[in-house]
């Protein structure tokens, strides 16, 4: 008889069971560095004390180990995300995501991702970049009647504050690495948001969907 080894998760982690009292989601899971077992039972820990778990930056392995312990998780390869929920999550504000272009596409889904379990209602615009501004300006009607926007962009990172002059509601602005030469991998579009002459933007770190998503999640709640 074959007897399973019992799962104790402090040999490698301290898990925060009281920050979904505190802040109003659980800990999520930073994937990146972590191993697919060690993700994994981490994950179930947090499932079944909140009902919900969310892993960022993650891969096709460990969510091969999730299934083991949590059948129903999803995962996402282009945002590199793995999550499930058995909350009835009570949908708040909403939420506009825009990306300049494709290549920014897997840091919005993770905004995307992230929001949604916040309980925002997410809207997703991709590839409306400042080289063709008729393309944003035929989705800003849309965009207005969301309470917070995050925009992503990569290169010269011009798009937030194209959108910031534009709306009356608060702006996300996400640098992504998407460039070549002086871009910098992400550096060029950073400093484009920390200096952008349109009031209303806040900046978060290079390719921190995550970040902005939870941020974003935070104002439509409220």
């Amino acid at each position: 008889m074959n007897m399973k080894k019992e799962d104790n998760t402090k040999e490698f982690a301290e898990i925060d069971y009281d920050r979904e009292k505190r802040t109003g989601f659980p800990e999520v899971i930073y994937g990146e560095t972590k191993t697919p077992e060690h993700s994994a039972k981490i994950a179930k820990k947090i499932y079944d004390n909140s009902n919900i778990f969310l892993i960022t930056r993650t891969n096709d392995e460990t969510y091969q180990e999730v299934l083991k312990y949590i059948p129903e998780a999803k995962f996402d390869s282009t945002a590199k995300m793995i999550w499930s929920s058995k909350k009835k999550i009570k949908l708040n504000g909403s939420v506009s995501i825009v990306s300049a272009g494709t290549s920014d596409i897997p840091i919005a889904k993770e905004v995307e991702i992230t929001a949604s379990l916040l309980g925002a209602n997410v809207i997703l615009i991709n590839d409306v970049g400042v080289t063709g501004i008729h393309r944003i300006l035929s989705k800003i009607e849309i965009i207005k009647k969301s309470d917070c926007i995050v925009v992503v962009a990569g290169m010269e990172g011009a798009l937030p504050t194209v959108v910031a002059g534009l709306v009356d509601k608060p702006v996300i602005a996400v640098p992504t690495s998407i460039g070549f030469g002086t871009g910098a991998k992400g550096y060029s579009a950073l400093l484009t948001m920390l200096n952008s002459c349109a009031p209303g933007i806040s900046v978060v770190n290079i390719d921190a969907g995550f970040s902005a998503g939870y941020q974003a999640g935070l104002i439509a709640r409220n």
